[in-house]
């Protein structure tokens, strides 16, 4: 069993994680690249997770690419498929005490694909492993360069997080935080960026075929009562990331990042967020693992902003018929998270300072309530959006129209899960203490060796 691992005194430990479920050696390797980057710069020990939940050809790649690594003493590679992520699991939900195992289980490691679990999934096991932070990345993305040499964004990240904000202030650009105020002695608890390139969400074909389809789709996952400006702003902004100009030289702001600058290829989190509240488990929905960028801008957590941003690109897999419906469906779903999603961001806003406790620690409970209290919302604003959707993908035709007869036939089901969607990550919450407890005392244990 992996001995238990203590966050105070000797080196620091982080976790470099990066779930994929696709052929991405060349990822593997860049992250290697940057893990040796944060050794050298920071004197810090380098745990490399891979989620592997490719298929057994590819994962096969993948573990004759981490073999080949250079050998670093600081870098420590942990390769995991699914069958040795279920046994992590299994013990830690074991440990942890929870009732209805298999339930949890599934929450943690759904048979569909969820942004969501990975993500937790990596949290869990950065805790096991006695990580300070969690800094994700992405298989469908890649570095940029400057002058021959890549540009890694956990530069920023080491600087600062963790750091009190009036010691952050002088590692950045820029301070837009107000450092006399009380939030100043808080710790940054999140540093990011964003991406180059093609949209985050595959929907750009939308875009050269209507344009003003293109708006009344995107403006879809806004609160119905906005006004039509509101709207057109939010389309505007949605998914571009920080645009096309890449990168020349470094800039990075202190601040309370707002959660439209920063994307989760990109992100990095302190322990004392991630190891208090999980992100959504949703299946088979895009943005289900966004929750915490929110969560830590409203609670005023500070945070710093980079421009060291990934480059993001699409997979051939999106092109084929299969993959357009799966990733329409994850649009789709999206859109309908955003009921419950606005409500709770809603009410995050307005909770402010309740967020956190006494000692500036964030509230799950505080959070459960509002996530339970959105299952109780009105359905017609998500019918609404059903509607909406089907109306403007019948008018572009072709697969598109085929998607919108598939949306019909699963109208109810579709409205089912996003509210069941919301029950779950509201139990996996009240949950989540006694798993990252469990985690943090009895490591990840031989399976994962």
């Amino acid at each position: 069993m992996t001995p238990t691992v203590t966050r105070t005194g000797g080196v620091d430990r982080i976790c470099l994680a990066l779930p994929t479920n696709r052929a991405c050696s060349a990822a593997i390797s860049a992250l290697a690249d940057e893990a040796a980057y944060a050794t050298r710069h920071f004197g810090v020990e380098v745990h490399l997770l891979i989620l592997d939940s490719s298929d057994e050809a590819t994962r096969s790649d993948h573990a004759r690419v981490t073999a080949a690594l250079p050998v670093n003493p600081d870098v420590v590679v942990h390769h995991l498929d699914e069958q040795r992520q279920r046994d992590v699991l299994r013990r830690l939900i074991r440990h942890a005490g929870l009732a209805a195992p298999a339930l949890f289980l599934d929450l943690l490691l759904p048979d569909a694909v969820s942004y969501g679990a990975c993500t937790n999934r990596a949290f869990l096991i950065a805790g096991a492993l006695g990580c300070r932070s969690v800094h994700r990345r992405d298989s469908d993305s890649a570095y940029q360069t400057l002058d021959g040499e890549p540009v890694f964004p956990i530069h920023h990240e080491l600087a600062s997080l963790g750091r009190p904000a009036t010691e952050a202030s002088a590692e950045v650009s820029a301070t837009t935080l107000d450092l006399a105020h009380a939030h100043a002695q808080r710790p940054v608890s999140m540093v990011g960026a964003s991406f180059i390139g093609e949209l985050s969400v595959d929907i750009d074909e939308i875009r050269r075929l209507d344009e003003t389809i293109y708006h009344d789709v995107v403006s879809l996952w806004a609160p119905g009562h906005w006004p039509e400006e509101q709207k057109r702003q939010l389309v505007e902004e949605s998914f571009k990331g920080a645009g096309t100009d890449r990168f020349t030289q470094d800039h990075s702001v202190l601040t309370l990042v707002d959660p439209m600058r920063v994307d989760m290829c990109n992100i990095s989190f302190r322990h004392e967020v991630y190891e208090r509240v999980p992100l959504p488990p949703a299946t088979s929905t895009i943005g289900s693992d966004y929750f915490l960028i929110h969560l830590v801008h409203d609670a005023a957590l500070p945070g710093v902003l980079h421009n060291r941003d990934i480059e993001n690109f699409y997979t051939p897999e999106r092109r084929t018929d299969a993959g357009f419906m799966a990733y329409q469906t994850r649009f789709v779903k999206f859109l309908l998270s955003m009921l419950y999603f606005n409500f709770v961001y809603d009410g995050m806003a307005a909770a402010g300072p309740a967020l956190l406790d006494d000692q500036q620690k964030i509230r799950p409970e505080t959070v459960v309530d509002l996530l339970r209290a959105s299952t109780g919302l009105d359905r017609t604003e998500n019918l609404w959006r059903l509607e909406s959707v089907g109306i403007s993908y019948r008018k572009l035709g072709g697969r598109y129209e085929e998607f919108a007869d598939r949306l019909t036939a699963r109208r109810d089901q579709l409205l089912d899960e996003a509210a069941r969607d919301m029950e779950d990550f509201a139990l996996l919450t009240e949950a989540w203490g006694p798993l990252m407890r469990a985690a943090r005392d009895h490591g990840i244990g031989s399976a994962a060796e």
